[in-house]
């Protein structure tokens, strides 16, 4: 989204204490609940929309605050380290990577008519990408949307859609060329979800449980021409761009949770006594707390330094690479601050309801959403044309 504003280092101070605020009030008391429930009450979206967060970084004509990527990362950053819960995370924000593409390539028209209400959070927007048997191989899908005079008809099916089950609009990723079977042949098209022929069916998953997740169908689904953005065959240089900001996202949120973890195991080393003596009098737990920190502050300065890179428009494909190795290095530094903080509290870290025996569970979506660590190395080494 290249929309930018200045924010002053008090006004991005404000911003971060409603953020926590937020969260601390009407995300991490409710989590436990909510995970049990499978889904977060819709409330928690106009709740947002009013403090402005969903907004966040989209034109004002829209109903956005534009913004820099330093202060989207904090409000990500912020959010997860207080309220503890990628399923919120996920499902909340899921806008933020169906709508890039529809602000990037839609036309005004179709701009205003989705882009305004999921930003009031009247409606709720998700992006289709992956299918069956297809994975990260984007080039490959073969759902197929046929021009039939002024109308797409779409068939086929996507897999592992976050907030697939009560979103308004998908932005989805279709095949419009069948005689092009490669990356050349692929579109995008908005799609509204109440539109006849789509199917839904609910995924259940090892962690992000309140984030419904969703297999969908599309049996002859007919929708408006004027719904495809940009130009037929456009769409995988679409999805590649669209990809790079839900990574640095992903980083700024995989950091927080994180903090969140060393937070909690910081916490319970102070009171926790065991053989006379608070455990974080132990060497070997505050050699883990230290450990725990060293990764945070590497992360957080690589967050910054790309933030920073790409709000002074610095994104060719040096930006591009180091995105991708971010992704993995702040998702390491999840999974280990995870590992290690369920060590620090014990037996009580394996219990439901504390942050991190939730966070242990999620660090697995981290690090394949959006790219798996796999697919980033080889994304990242050639383009450094390794």
């Amino acid at each position: 989204m290249n929309t930018t504003h200045d924010f002053t280092p008090e006004d991005r101070t404000a911003l971060l204490d409603t953020v926590q605020r937020f969260a601390t009030q009407a995300i991490a008391p409710h989590v436990n609940a909510w995970d049990e429930a499978g889904e977060f009450p819709r409330g928690l979206y106009h709740q947002a929309a009013e403090l402005g967060l969903l907004g966040l970084g989209y034109p004002e004509h829209l109903g956005g605050t534009p913004a820099p990527w330093r202060v989207r990362n904090g409000m990500s950053q912020t959010l997860a380290r207080f309220g503890g819960s990628g399923g919120v995370m996920a499902s909340l924000f899921t806008h933020n990577i169906g709508l890039p593409p529809v602000l990037a390539h839609g036309t005004p028209a179709l701009q205003a008519e989705v882009i305004p209400p999921v930003l009031r959070g009247e409606q709720i927007a998700a992006l289709g990408i992956t299918e069956p048997g297809g994975g990260s191989d984007v080039a490959a899908l073969r759902t197929t949307a046929r021009l039939e005079g002024s109308e797409y008809v779409i068939d086929g099916e996507k897999v592992f859609i976050t907030s697939g089950m009560r979103c308004d609009w998908i932005t989805l990723a279709v095949r419009t060329d069948q005689n092009n079977k490669g990356a050349g042949g692929i579109s995008m098209i908005v799609v509204p979800c109440h539109t006849p022929g789509i199917a839904r069916t609910r995924l259940h998953k090892m962690g992000w449980h309140c984030s419904d997740t969703a297999h969908i169908r599309f049996d002859g689904v007919r929708v408006p021409a004027r719904y495809r953005l940009g130009a037929e065959g456009a769409g995988f240089r679409m999805i590649m761009g669209n990809f790079n900001g839900e990574r640095l996202a992903m980083s700024a949120m995989a950091l927080g949770f994180a903090q969140a973890c060393y937070d909690e195991a910081l916490a319970w080393a102070r009171q926790r006594s065991t053989f006379g003596a608070p455990l974080i009098e132990r060497q070997v737990i505050r050699h883990k707390l230290m450990d725990m920190q060293m990764r945070i502050q590497s992360t957080q300065a690589w967050v910054d330094a790309l933030g920073a890179r790409v709000d002074a428009g610095d994104d060719g494909a040096d930006w591009v690479a180091n995105v991708c190795l971010l992704k993995n290095h702040a998702t390491q530094t999840m999974q280990h601050c995870a590992d290690a903080a369920v060590q620090i509290l014990g037996a009580m870290g394996y219990m439901r309801g504390t942050v991190s025996e939730r966070v242990y569970r999620e660090v697995k979506v981290m690090m394949i959403g959006g790219g798996a660590e796999e697919i980033m190395k080889e994304l990242a080494a050639r383009q450094w044309a390794l």
